[in-house]
């Protein structure tokens, strides 16, 4: 399989079909990649086998996707408010766990810890009614245009408040990081469901007010594509607007409101995605985040499309 080079490829793809980690590890170096992302799935128990294939230097870690090692608690998993929790006991914890990821991404020698900082909380998965909506009558129908709009005052009036929290909540964790000396950088990554942040401006307000902290925007393609269909964001007007704040991307198609498809294979659209090219070639760490029912001649198709691509831009 030919080598991915620079490229990475996060363990969500197979994790749930390995028990030991090696195993799952050796999968991904078989389609030709020499680095990895370490999900929030990943368990100690994987580690055991994976951290002596790191100290033998028989593959490399691009990032690791906080929280990790996996913990089981709802409370901090990847879909809570997190950072920005009202209760300030849990905000404290949350950037212990952080901060105990970007330990872990300083030990194996990965350049980020990607985070998904938060979310403006709602009493219910209003974007999993919201998606129902799409699906079912379209997004320019009444039920969905008023569910939206519904959603939406909610989450521009309480953003501000979740915003400066999250902003506070990585600014301690860097101010930790530096005291002992990590060079890891913190992504915050654009995300899948509409209540939850940062949109793309939210993020620069982030960046914009903790320069000189390590804190980026991780553009994750398929969910800012999804974003942007429902209506949160437009990438055409924004990307540019952030394209600076870009530390790392996932790499993904979404088709309809499916994510974690390969780019260009299942949509069989050989356009669409180019508008994402420039991020990518931007981005100083790339990684695939690919679902289960990609297959590896779809992995391997995609990656010569997009490499293929961005050859003929530089040339």
């Amino acid at each position: 399989m030919l080598d991915k080079g620079e490229y990475s490829f996060s363990t969500c793809w197979n994790i749930k079909r390995h028990t030991v980690g090696r195993e799952m590890v050796e999968e991904i170096r078989s389609l030709g990649f020499r680095y990895v992302e370490l999900n929030y799935n990943v368990t100690d128990e994987l580690m055991t086998t994976i951290e002596p294939m790191i100290e033998k230097g028989e593959i490399g870690v691009s990032s690791v996707h906080n929280v990790f090692p996996y913990i089981a608690d709802k409370d901090y998993d990847t879909d809570s408010v997190m950072l920005g929790f009202d209760d300030e006991a849990k905000r404290g914890r949350s950037v212990e766990l952080l901060v105990r990821s970007m330990e872990y991404a300083h030990r194996y020698g990965a350049k980020a810890v990607v985070v998904h900082p938060g979310e403006v909380p709602f009493e219910y998965n209003i974007d999993s009614e919201l998606k129902k909506v799409y699906r079912e009558e379209g997004k320019e129908s009444a039920a969905y245009r008023g569910l939206w709009a519904k959603m939406l005052e909610r989450r521009e009036r309480l953003s501000p408040i979740y915003t400066k929290r999250i902003q506070e909540s990585l600014e301690k964790a860097s101010e930790h990081a530096a005291q002992r000396g990590w060079n890891v950088a913190i992504g915050i990554e654009t995300r899948s469901r509409c209540y939850q942040m940062p949109t793309l401006m939210e993020a620069k307000t982030i960046c914009d007010s903790l320069q000189g902290a390590p804190v980026y925007l991780w553009y994750d393609i398929g969910h800012a594509t999804m974003m942007e269909r429902m209506g949160l964001y437009d990438n055409a007007a924004e990307l540019e607007q952030v394209k600076r704040y870009i530390y790392g991307v996932h790499i993904h198609e979404t088709l309809e409101l499916s994510d974690h498809w390969c780019p260009y294979v299942h949509s069989n659209d050989l356009t669409g995605f180019d508008r994402f090219l420039g991020a990518i070639e931007q981005a100083k760490v790339k990684v695939y985040e690919l679902k289960a029912a990609c297959q590896p001649g779809e992995i391997g198709e995609s990656h010569r499309i997009i490499t293929g691509k961005l050859d003929g831009l530089r040339g």
